[in-house]
């Protein structure tokens, strides 16, 4: 695999998952991005024995974007912590959708409740004891004929949340059957995009951005020429 690096320092790492990467080993037995990155950082930097990395955040596998590794005991703590609290935080997703929203922007604020056996979230008409908050922001920013590209400003992170409260709007995430969506795309992934990250450093708490470039291919292309 060659590995796109958005940012590296001495304590965290930053790539752009591509479609169909996983974060960790799975019963698939597919090698994970996490292995990668570690012989990664073991062959540039001769490192001896075993790589520390830890992995802070994940992304589903059929989604794209930044994902962000702890390359420190130190940095994973602080990330950790950072990522439970929200605090220093912004994370920014771009998802190209089947159906045009009937507002141009809003906030969904919903109830989401997680069937592990189904692997999939559902949006619940109220509150249920094993149900969580879930809130986003959105923004339609582009649009062609056939589809729409929406920005998303994620408040919380909730288990398919997106995907879910998306669908629940009307707005299916391009390719993403498991939601609604109806076809697939051939690479098998889903149009969804984790485009921005914004952060500050656990160590130097210095503002960190790093932006991923989309998937190429002519729909992400053609809805980014505008907004790069």
């Amino acid at each position: 695999m060659q590995l796109e690096i958005l940012y590296e320092d001495n304590h965290i790492i930053a790539v752009n998952k591509q479609v169909s990467d996983i974060v960790h080993s799975d019963k698939t037995g597919d090698k994970s991005l996490e292995e990668y990155v570690k012989e990664y950082i073991k062959d540039k930097y001769n490192k001896p024995g075993n790589v520390f990395l830890g992995v802070v955040h994940r992304l589903d596998r059929p989604v794209s974007g930044v994902l962000l590794f702890a390359r420190t005991s130190k940095a994973l703590a602080r990330l950790n912590e950072m990522f439970k609290t929200k605090n220093n935080i912004d994370k920014i997703y771009w998802a190209i959708v089947e159906n045009k929203p009937n507002l141009p922007f809003a906030t969904l604020i919903n109830d989401l409740r997680r069937d592990t056996k189904k692997n999939k979230t559902f949006v619940c008409k109220s509150p249920t004891s094993d149900s969580k908050q879930a809130i986003l922001n959105y923004k339609l920013i582009n649009s062609s004929e056939r589809y729409y590209l929406l920005e998303i400003d994620l408040i919380t992170g909730r288990h398919h949340q997106i995907r879910a409260q998306l669908s629940h709007i009307g707005c299916t995430i391009k390719g993403d059957l498991k939601y609604g969506a109806k076809r697939s795309n051939p690479d098998g992934g889903i149009n969804l995009h984790a485009r921005y990250l914004k952060i500050a450093h656990p160590v130097s708490k210095e503002i960190i951005e790093i932006t991923a470039p989309v998937p190429n291919d002519n729909l992400w292309n053609y809805f980014t020429k505008s907004q790069k």
